[in-house]
């Protein structure tokens, strides 16, 4: 793993990493706690180095069917994985927004206005035995249908109290997003097993210098 600011994290990408990358989804991690929150956080390193890792409309693809807004890998057209991109940024320029305690820029709040019309209910006639049956279409029945379910839930998220659970990892060399479901609501880090442990370190590693400054 890299070293970074003196602190060796598996949160962060490797330092001899080859960018561009031909295909993100070795890099993608799952700790935003909901769907909308890991989509922003496929932009990897937002503090450094800015890592796209929705690189391919395969990529888009594949993380929809493993966020769980889509059952089967189906062919993503270019234009899709570029609005895909788009409608991330816009929800993540809301998160910090809603974070910093600014107002929610217009432009971010349109784009993911635009995409709520995917997610809503789409009427579909079967046939079932000797009778026709009128149903709803699957959710995850195609790709703009999958991001309008992200962006739905990005909605509910950020048009709602929830927002005041919206966080950003206090680590230094981790920019991730993430929705604390704490009971008390005040999580600090994205994953304790990561940042937050080496943000345990880094204390006791200052309080043993310290401890060994002091005259005796």
């Amino acid at each position: 793993m890299e070293r970074y600011h003196g602190v060796i994290t598996d949160r962060d990408l490797p330092a001899d990493l080859v960018l561009p990358l031909a295909s993100g989804a070795p890099w993608w991690y799952w700790s935003g706690g909901r769907p909308a929150v890991d989509f922003v956080n496929t932009h990897r390193e937002r503090w450094r180095r800015s890592v796209e890792t929705l690189v391919t409309p395969e990529d888009l693809s594949a993380w929809l069917v493993r966020a769980g807004v889509m059952e089967h890998p189906v062919a993503v057209p270019g234009s899709v994985l570029l609005g895909a991109r788009e409608l991330r940024e816009a929800i993540d320029t809301l998160i910090v927004a809603g974070i910093e305690g600014r107002p929610p820029p217009a432009p971010a709040v349109r784009v993911v206005d635009d995409w709520l019309v995917f997610a809503g209910a789409r009427p579909q006639l079967v046939a079932d035995g000797g009778a026709t049956l009128l149903t709803e279409r699957a959710a995850a029945d195609s790709p703009r249908r999958a991001l309008g379910m992200v962006a739905l839930d990005a909605a509910r998220m950020l048009g709602t109290g929830e927002r005041d659970r919206m966080r950003i990892c206090e680590s230094e060399t981790c920019s991730g997003r993430f929705f604390d479901r704490s009971p008390a609501g005040r999580r600090r880090w994205c994953s304790m097993r990561t940042c937050g442990n080496e943000a345990k370190a880094r204390r006791h590693r200052a309080r043993e210098r310290q401890r060994t400054q002091e005259p005796a």
